[in-house]
């Protein structure tokens, strides 16, 4: 069941990026659909939370730590990739946001005074490298502004993830009686509204853009798969393995992404775009490779206790 799950959710993870594309190509006003979605996901989740009584309370509505979470973790971040992705194709937005760890690494190495081993350097220069293959293609053949830019706000946007997820930690810690896929609902609605602000200052939101077909399906997907059976997927493997197995998405879902959008989409992909990936998700996990040996462990001392009760 664990096994299937963790499928599932790199599954859905993974496609998350193309329904994005597909959603603000059909025309949809990029800052309103990820401001409606993650509102209304994080509204239904909270409810849902609420009225089984699953440790949510709604004194976290009021809470200034799950607005900046929200800010950080949500606005921060799918504001800056659904303004992008009507510049970059699904699969390089997915890869490019998968350098998140690296930048997690160096900032809280930054914060720590620790310093990096020789594995973790060795993931970043790795990284780094990857991202120069997986654009150089698009470089020299589809070179623009507006698809620089939308690369380089990808990559911007991982700062604010990093930075979010570090922050969050500290609230979890902080929030021990309530359950997390509760202050993750919350923090989505504070995100979400944040993201409608900026649609009301920024965007010409009509009806008939959002009730396009594809922008609907796209929006469906993105709030019931996306935010909420995959998040509620992620904390439920959390709480059956540990806090690491279920991150390793981040290795597996950009190549899912990349293939889907090849495929599906037919989104051009090259060979050096797809060694560039592989060259990113290697770096990262040079970089956690420490948190790869425990999860082994783990699964070497499960495997014992199994076979002792026996």
């Amino acid at each position: 069941m664990i096994l299937i799950n963790y499928i599932v959710m790199c599954l859905i993870f993974g496609a998350t990026f193309l329904a994005v594309k597909v959603g603000v190509d059909a025309g949809a006003p990029p800052f309103f659909s990820a401001g409606i979605r993650f509102f209304l996901a994080g509204s239904i989740l909270f409810v849902w939370m609420a009225v089984s009584k699953r440790r949510a309370k709604l004194s976290l509505l009021f809470r200034k730590e799950l607005l900046l979470t929200g800010a950080a973790l949500t606005f921060g971040v799918f504001g800056p990739l659904y303004w992008a992705e009507q510049h970059v194709s699904s699969g390089i937005a997915a890869v490019l946001s998968a350098t998140a760890p690296l930048l997690i690494l160096l900032l809280q190495t930054r914060i720590s005074g620790q310093k990096l081993s020789r594995s973790s350097w060795a993931g970043c220069l790795a990284g780094s490298a990857g991202v120069i293959l997986l654009l150089l293609p698009d470089i020299a053949v589809t070179f623009n502004g507006l698809w620089t830019l939308g690369c380089i706000v990808i990559l911007l946007a991982q700062i604010s993830y990093a930075a979010g997820t570090l922050y969050s930690r500290r609230v979890i810690q902080r929030f021990q009686d309530t359950s997390p896929i509760a202050l993750n609902a919350v923090q989505m609605m504070y995100g979400g509204g944040l993201l409608l602000a900026l649609s009301f200052l920024t965007e010409d939101v009509r009806l008939e853009s959002m009730l396009a077909p594809n922008a609907m399906l796209s929006l469906l997907y993105l709030i019931i798969a996306g935010s909420m059976t995959g998040h509620t997927i992620y904390y439920w493997l959390v709480a059956k393995t540990n806090p690491v197995f279920p991150s390793t998405w981040l290795y597996i879902s950009p190549l899912i992404a990349l293939a889907l959008g090849a495929y599906l989409y037919h989104e051009p992909i090259s060979l050096l775009s797809v060694i560039g990936g592989i060259v990113i998700i290697g770096g990262i996990v040079l970089v956690n490779i420490d948190n790869l040996r425990l999860i082994r462990m783990i699964q070497r001392a499960l495997r014992w206790a199994i076979k002792s009760e026996h």
